[in-house]
């Protein structure tokens, strides 16, 4: 599998001076050296001394975080893994008790928490001291109903204010908080919520998309129905509709009108949990992730504070939806005192600008977006910089897929030529980051800046052995708190060893493929259970799709493996852009620039026009249904997709 990477190449921008000097990660730096007498110069030096000294550096976070806690920890890291069985997590911070949610509301005045934006509605701002008020009122009537420490409560829910009080008064009980967006089909829902087996039930009526109104009361009436240890259903009116009334239903205006001023906040063990999560559920019933309260506050903070550089004066982006991690790594924001803008609706409605015209209405400071729509921008020819103003934008951050030279180069041609590109790559399993953004680090075309502090990512070669500048499977040689406490229904930890910790003994295996650079960045070349295996040679279709979307006449794409005559063919399937259709020389000139960017080895045998690619709920192309139905296997669990209908045009294809 050895593939040299070389990036023999100049920065695409550079911090100044200035930038670093009034960092957060820079002042962080000076604090380390006065409190352990050492005598750190740059971002190289700290990373390395955070790997090497894990129970120091996740103590240094706690400490200079000034985490809120009723009782403090007797030790920071117990690694005899008592308890967690076959599991190399450790104990963290023993003894401790906090609030995750009590720590999210420090700040209590007037300054904004969240702005909301909906494609149908004003804006909404909401400030710390009525976020406070308002999670009291909600925490209160949860108490009410019954909700305890241990509970769960699920939300099928839009990026709305309502999802982050419901968290936050779910949390400061000790109750454990799921969600979903409402653009999830029934059994999707189901495969979840029906497996963590909710007390209460927070619903939106409907939503809006893209101009068209989406009511979901029936769906509610059958999730409701489906979930016989539910007590109630908050239902919260998004749109004009018939509402559920009586029995379980009840309006999210009643069940919230008591005169509670205050939020009881339950003090609770560092690993006690937060969240539940899922995997995309693919290959079977997703699979529950339980994320802890203090790993999660502790690991986003290191991430929005010192890589992403967030500040009390910042107004914070990210396009997502509840049923995606980077809602609850949005969330964690107010934790910095920031301001969080939510977007809940298209970011193409009315038009493509809408983000854009947002970040400059709203002065955003820290957008963040996908490869996606960088990419339809680029090709929709929108030069932002010329139609807005985008001064006070600092930072732009990306995850979902690799970036591509041709979205960075659009970034800084159309956006600022002195913003940070910043992308990003993790996942639900740790709910955070592996690599990340640096804000006194330089950026480099396709690569992420670098590995986040106390994270021992390295590239293994199939032999199990660390290698620089070529490709390896992504694996953490250390733990981390922000590690999973357990799944769901796993009692023997059986699920979460063979997830993360079955090919190398003791470290987790991420499932992509990585290379760290001369410059220490780190390039992604996509999943490794995504791998092309043409004539025994291991391909990552993230490097095919870097190269077919920047084809502006390619929309989409998904490319898979099909066995053939004892081998394996690629078969590449696009979308093209309205107007135009996959020709003969279109198929050439993939063909030819697959060839020249890559190797011949990642030409495809078979390209074919198709009119949507499949994802997951939450936006991730499935190359392994389409893969499953070339090779005439099944498809496991089609609810876990968007648009399982999408499916069909491979089922009826000839090749």
């Amino acid at each position: 599998m050895s593939q040299e990477v070389s990036t023999q190449k100049k920065p695409l921008w550079n911090p100044s001076q200035d930038r670093i000097r009034a960092s957060n990660i820079y002042k962080y730096k000076n604090f380390l050296n006065r409190r352990y007498n050492l005598n750190l110069l740059d971002y190289r030096d700290i990373y390395d001394w955070s790997t090497k000294h894990i129970d120091k550096f996740w103590e240094s976070i706690w400490t200079y975080s000034e985490i809120y806690a009723t009782k403090p920890h007797e030790k920071v890291m117990e690694t005899n893994f008592g308890g967690y069985m076959k599991i190399p997590r450790p104990k963290w911070f023993v003894g401790a008790e906090l609030n995750f949610a009590e720590n999210l509301l420090r700040h209590r005045d007037n300054e904004t928490a969240l702005i909301h934006y909906a494609e149908d509605k004003e804006a909404v701002r909401i400030t710390y001291k009525e976020l406070y008020e308002k999670v009291a009122k909600m925490s209160h009537a949860l108490r009410l109903a019954g909700v305890e420490k241990g509970d769960r409560v699920a939300a099928f829910i839009t990026n709305c204010p309502e999802a982050i009080i419901g968290m936050l008064a779910t949390s400061s009980i000790g109750a454990v908080w799921s969600s979903c967006s409402p653009d999830f089909g029934f059994q999707g829902v189901l495969d979840r919520f029906g497996q963590i087996e909710p007390k209460i039930l927070l619903a939106v009526n409907g939503y809006s998309y893209n101009g068209k109104l989406f009511p979901s009361d029936e769906k509610i009436r059958n999730i409701v129905d489906s979930l016989p240890d539910l007590q109630k259903c908050v239902v919260i009116n998004t749109i004009e509709t018939v509402n559920p009334v009586g029995g379980k239903f009840v309006s999210w205006e009643d069940f919230t009108a008591n005169d509670a001023e205050e939020v009881e906040f339950t003090p609770l063990p560092f690993d006690h949990p937060l969240y539940i999560m899922y995997s995309s559920g693919t290959t079977g019933v997703p699979k529950c992730i339980v994320h802890g309260q203090g790993g999660t506050l502790l690991q986003h903070y290191k991430e929005l504070y010192l890589h992403t550089d967030l500040k009390r004066s910042d107004t914070i982006s990210f396009f997502t939806t509840c049923g995606w991690m980077m809602w609850n790594w949005l969330v964690s924001s107010l934790f910095c005192g920031a301001t969080i803008f939510l977007y809940d609706g298209s970011p193409s409605y009315p038009d493509i600008n809408v983000l854009w015209k947002a970040a400059q209405d709203e002065r955003i400071n820290i957008f963040g977006t996908s490869p996606k729509y960088i990419s339809a921008c680029q090709k929709a020819g929108l030069k932002p910089k010329d139609d807005y103003n985008l001064i006070p934008l600092r930072t732009i951050l990306s995850t979902g897929s690799p970036l591509t030279k041709e979205n960075f180069d659009w970034v800084y041609k159309n956006i600022s030529s002195n913003v940070q590109l910043s992308s990003i790559s993790g996942g639900t399993d740790i709910i955070s980051c592996f690599i990340l953004g640096s804000p006194i680090l330089p950026v480099y075309s396709e690569e992420i800046q670098c590995r986040g502090l106390g994270m021992k990512v390295e590239a293994f070669n199939a032999e199990g052995n660390i290698v620089l500048y070529e490709k390896g499977e992504l694996v953490c040689m250390n733990p981390f708190p922000s590690m999973p406490i357990y799944f769901w229904n796993d009692p023997n930890n059986d699920k979460y060893h063979n997830a993360y910790f079955k090919e190398h003994k003791g470290m987790w295996t991420h499932g992509d493929y990585i290379a760290i650079t001369q410059k220490d960045g780190i390039i992604v070349f996509g999943r490794s259970d995504a791998t092309l295996n043409p004539g025994g040679v291991r391909i990552g279709t993230a490097e095919i799709y870097r190269i077919v979307e920047s084809i502006p006449e390619i929309v989409d794409s998904i490319v898979v493996g099909q066995n053939w005559q004892g081998d394996v063919r690629i078969i590449l399937f696009v979308v093209m852009r309205e107007g135009t259709d996959l020709t003969e020389p279109m198929i050439t000139l993939i063909m030819d620039k697959i060839r020249a960017a890559a190797t011949s080895r990642h030409v495809p045998n078979i390209v074919r026009q198709i009119t949507e690619v499949p994802v997951t709920l939450s936006g991730k192309k499935v190359e392994l249904a389409v893969t499953n139905i070339l090779n005439n296997e099944p498809v496991l669990n089609e609810s876990a997709l968007a648009n399982p209908e999408s499916l069909i045009q491979f089922r009826e294809m000839v090749l």
